[in-house]
């Protein structure tokens, strides 16, 4: 039997309730009732809805981009999963960001966690711990393109298949990064 912690079923109420109502007009009472908590719970685990927001994010990311570097598993499986994981989960994700102030929230959020994944791949290849100044400059120019166009794609409905955006967003990958992400 697989229990369900705490923060999950709060993670798990508030995305049940973005599937039905604009993310803005959730309340912390609405995803603690709706799991069968208090507000008072909800508050031991985050500070607002946007921090569990934020962790349903990184919660959900982490499946694919844990993996990076295991059996063979490369960016470009990483930008296969997480385009799969927006195409669908669409619905919640557009909620989330045109309903709330999240789309500037969810833009760092993720560009954190993918700076964080990009770079310690980086400095296990190169077996050190920080990272050439240009290299970082070009890690960081690559992900706010792909993050402001991925919300774009989103929030915009873009007829644009998923699988080809991964496609272009594999092949934007600067030059400088392609031997630390493909190799």
């Amino acid at each position: 039997m697989i229990r369900r912690t705490t923060k999950e079923l709060l993670a798990d109420s508030f995305v049940e309730l973005a599937q039905r109502k604009p993310v803005n007009k959730i309340t912390v009472a609405e995803i603690a009732s709706n799991c069968g908590m208090t507000p008072p719970t909800f508050y031991r685990y985050f500070r607002d809805k946007y921090d569990l927001i934020a962790w349903v994010y990184v919660l959900e990311a982490e499946q694919f981009l844990g993996k990076i570097g295991q059996d063979g598993y490369t960016w470009r499986d990483t930008l296969r999963d997480g385009m799969r994981y927006f195409s669908e989960n669409r619905r919640y994700a557009v909620n989330a960001l045109k309903h709330t102030s999240g789309r500037d929230s969810f833009i760092a959020q993720k560009t954190r966690l993918d700076l964080e994944y990009i770079t310690g791949i980086i400095r296990k290849k190169l077996m050190t711990e920080q990272l050439p100044e240009k290299l970082l400059v070009t890690v960081k120019l690559y992900l706010y393109g792909a993050e402001h166009y991925l919300c774009e794609w989103l929030v915009d409905d873009m007829p644009i298949d998923w699988r080809e955006v991964a496609t272009l967003m594999e092949a934007s990958v600067p030059e400088a990064l392609r031997p630390y992400l493909f190799e």
